[in-house]
């Protein structure tokens, strides 16, 4: 099943008018109705809202989604392969791997264009992310404290501290960041 069919599925058991689910979401009707038709995937802020208004954890939301074997391993060779989802306007992430729910942790490259930042997150407890910076620098805001990361340089912290990404410089930053469990 895809994620539109699924939140349809889930707004009609409810006996609930898209125009609601916009009110409830704060989402426009005419995503809404993009993301049910499937000329949209969404992004994860708005499938948050989402399963907050339907009432339904956002696992739940997920759950069915195209499986796949789990054991089999996963390369990702061609950018196609990959799916691009946005922050906003400066900041975005590629998500490594399909069939996310199915995986015990979900790695994503991060882009971050100068002067742009992440959401803010804040992951249920006993969630750990990981971040390498490959190209660029990002400062990592978690909790109280700042983190300036360099090329090369990495930071493992508890992501149920609310956290977000910012880049302060001139140069894009690319980084690999790595959570587990997979929190969506």
């Amino acid at each position: 099943m895809l994620i539109g069919k699924k939140i349809k599925e889930l707004r009609k058991a409810r006996k609930m008018k898209l125009i609601e689910l916009a009110d409830k979401t704060g989402i426009q009707i005419a995503t809404l109705s993009r993301i049910e038709h499937e000329k949209m995937t969404g992004t994860l802020p708005s499938h948050i809202k989402i399963a907050e208004a339907l009432g339904v954890e956002l696992t739940e939301l997920y759950h069915d989604l195209v499986k796949r074997a789990r054991a089999e391993p996963e390369s990702t060779t061609e950018k196609s392969e990959t799916e691009t989802f946005t922050y906003n306007q400066k900041a975005s992430y590629e998500i490594l791997v399909s069939d996310l729910m199915s995986r015990k942790m979900m790695p994503v490259i991060m882009h971050i264009e100068p002067g742009g930042k992440t959401t803010a997150e804040q992951n249920r407890p006993g969630t750990e992310r990981f971040v390498l910076v490959l190209q660029g620098a990002v400062t990592a805001h978690v909790g109280e404290k700042d983190f300036a990361l360099k090329q090369n340089n990495s930071l493992y912290f508890d992501a149920s501290v609310k956290h977000w990404f910012e880049n302060t410089k001139d140069k894009t930053a690319r980084f690999v960041s790595v959570t587990s469990p997979v929190v969506l």
